[in-house]
This record gives structure tokens, C-alpha cells and sequence, in this order.
């Protein structure tokens, strides 16, 4: 089995130290639910008095809306042609569904639906442009405004102010007929948001806070994996579905987690510096002699694949120099957290 071990007190004293440092806390529980699960994610967000919580997709608006009620819910990716739609009956009576619209044609798609106005930014992922303000105030009679939006970059390159970029589009938002009336705001930190509300005292900005609030504080929780057999191998012994032999003796490891859980795939990483680039080139060598490194370790020895992960276990190698783990034990695995689906989450 693949456990999610959660130290519940420091978590939890994690969570209420980001929300106490950003006011106005919007948690974004989306995708896995950050490890998590997004039932875990929107009980914690009740736990913490949040009023509105995000989610990604409408896909994910049910299983939030049958753990907590929440005043809204905002799915932050925008309106797009073929979206599904809630089944009657989702959302609790008091809880309104805030949809996000990214595009004039978005916009007019929700015409008499609470919407949030996605801005777009230097990100430039989605979001209506300063040039459609004026098609946006001739749009607003038949829209229902819950507020803007602004997605910033994460990295500041040299000479980028992300306060300036906000403070353009509300300078741009107050010139017309619009209700600027609240912001959400993602990536900013307290300190910046404090400063734009020191200088537009008549906008709320709202954090809309995910990857630092549920997994900002690694020390309090870590990943085991169950050991599910141990297995000697001599040198030349095969193994495995292809068969590969074995080229020293040692210990062939069985282990909860395998490709449904998200182990042994990744996103691609940003590589920056020479010794960077030089560990990605090591990898990618080692990689093209069938060699890979696993995110398993025993006895704070890092373990490598003995051949590519199985749905849902892992066969690891051992060498003769470790003294092997016994049937039953667990193995530390160090894993993203955002693509990994654990059998259990145990809060301690």
C-alpha cells in the first residue's frame, strides 16, 4: 500500500499560519487534490472558515460541494465549447457556482450566471486583453460580475514588477463603468497584496492560494510505500517482464506504487545552471543504459528500478552490500505530489 503519512497537528498549524498571513484566503483544491484528495482539501477549508474555495474544473465542483458547504465555488479554467454541466441537485441551496470567463465569447456563453473576469497577464495562458475593455462595458447589462482575476507568472525576470502588472489592469478597470469590487489575485505574496491594498483601499484582493497552503510545509507529512516481497537474486539471474539479468547478487525489491499512482512519471522541469544541466545530462545517460533512479529509499539509501514501474507496483534493486527490508516493511518514496493518487492518506 501507498501511504500518505500526514502529521496532523503541524499540517494543520501550517495551514492557519498562510491563512492568518494572507486574509481573504481563497484554497484552490484541484486535480489529486495536491496528495491529498480534494474531500480532505475542502473539509480543511471549512476547518480554516473559508467562504469560497476554487477548484480546476467543473468535473471537481461535485465532490467538493458533497463534503463542505462553502458561500461560492469558483472554477477557475474557463468557459469553453463542450463544457459539461452540473447535474441538478450538486450544490447545496446556499452555495453559488462562480464559473470563470476567459474570453468575450466565454462571457456571452454565461450571460446571467456569476462569472469572474479572467485578466490576462504576462503569463498569457488565457483571459480578455485591455483591448476588449470596451466590447467588456458594452457586454456588462447582460453579465453578472463577481469580480476580475489576474494569474501572475511564478519566476520575476529582471525588471518585472508583478504589482505594476495589477495595479495596470486596475487602473484599466476603474477607467470604465466597471465594479471593481473584489480581485483574486494568484501568486503574490502577503507582503505584495498588503501593498495593493494600501493603494486601492476600495478593492478586496483575495489570495487564491494552492500549492503553498496544502504543501508548503514538506516536514509534515512524507510518503511509505509498503514492501510486498523480497526476492534473492545471484548474478545472471532474470527477472522481471523483460527479463533482464541480474548483474551483481542482491535483492530484488517488491513495492507498493507503480504507474497508477503517479510513480516513475514526471513533468518536465525547468533546468537552470551548470550543475543542473549536468545532473539532467548524467540522468538522461544513465537513463539510455537502462538505468533509472527511484524515488524509493531504504535506510536512507536512495534505490534504483530494477526495470520500469508496473501499474501498481515497483520492482526495486538491492544490492548484496544493504541488508534488505523484511516483507511488511515500509519504504520512504519521495514524490511529487501533484501527480501522485496514494492508496491511503493517515493523518497522525
Amino acid at each position: 500500500m501507498l501511504t500518505l503519512h500526514v502529521d496532523a497537528a503541524a499540517w494543520r498549524s501550517a495551514l492557519k499560519a498562510v491563512a492568518a498571513e494572507m486574509p481573504g484566503l481563497v484554497p484552490v483544491a484541484k486535480g489529486n487534490g495536491y496528495g491529498f484528495g480534494l474531500r480532505r482539501l475542502a473539509i480543511e477549508s471549512a476547518l480554516l472558515g473559508a467562504d469560497t474555495i476554487a477548484v480546476g474544473t467543473m468535473a471537481e465542483v461535485g465532490e467538493i460541494a458533497a463534503v463542505s458547504s462553502f458561500a461560492r465555488i469558483i472554477v477557475l479554467t474557463p468557459w469553453h465549447p463542450g463544457e459539461i454541466e452540473l447535474e441538478p441537485g450538486t450544490l447545496p441551496p446556499d452555495t453559488t457556482l462562480v464559473r470563470t470567463a476567459g474570453s468575450m465569447d466565454g462571457l456571452r456563453a454565461l450571460d446571467g450566471q456569476p462569472v469572474v473576469i479572467e485578466c490576462q497577464t504576462s503569463l498569457r495562458r488565457h483571459g480578455l486583453g485591455h483591448r476588449d475593455l470596451p466590447a467588456l462595458v458594452r457586454h456588462y447589462e447582460r453579465s453578472k460580475i463577481a469580480g476580475f482575476a489576474v494569474h501572475l507568472p511564478l519566476d520575476r525576470p529582471a525588471g518585472y514588477d508583478p504589482i505594476r502588472e495589477v495595479a495596470r489592469w486596475v487602473e484599466s478597470l476603474r477607467a470604465t463603468a466597471l465594479p471593481l469590487r473584489t480581485m483574486y489575485v494568484s501568486h503574490l505574496s502577503a507582503a505584495e497584496i498588503e501593498t495593493l491594498r494600501a493603494r486601492y483601499p476600495g478593492v478586496e484582493f483575495r489570495p487564491r492560494v494552492g500549492t503553498r497552503l496544502w504543501i508548503g510545509d514538506r516536514a509534515a507529512f512524507g510518503a511509505r510505500a509498503s514492501v510486498l516481497d523480497v526476492v534473492p537474486l545471484r548474478k545472471g539471474d532474470r527477472f522481471g517482464y523483460r527479463q533482464r539479468t541480474a548483474r551483481l547478487a542482491g535483492h530484488l525489491l517488491v513495492a507498493s506504487g507503480g504507474t497508477a499512482h503517479g510513480i516513475g512519471l514526471e513533468a518536465p522541469r525547468v533546468v537552470r545552471g551548470l550543475i543542473a544541466r549536468a545532473k539532467a545530462l548524467a540522468s538522461g545517460w544513465l537513463a539510455a543504459q537502462n538505468r533509472n533512479r527511484s524515488p524509493y529509499s531504504w535506510n536512507h539509501r536512495r534505490l534504483w528500478f530494477a526495470e520500469p514501474p508496473h501499474m501498481q507496483v515497483s520492482l526495486l534493486w538491492a544490492p548484496e552490500s544493504v541488508p534488505p527490508p523484511k516483507e511488511g516493511d515500509e519504504l520512504a518514496v519521495d514524490v511529487r505530489m501533484t501527480i501522485t493518487h496514494f492508496d491511503r492518506v493517515v493523518l497522525e
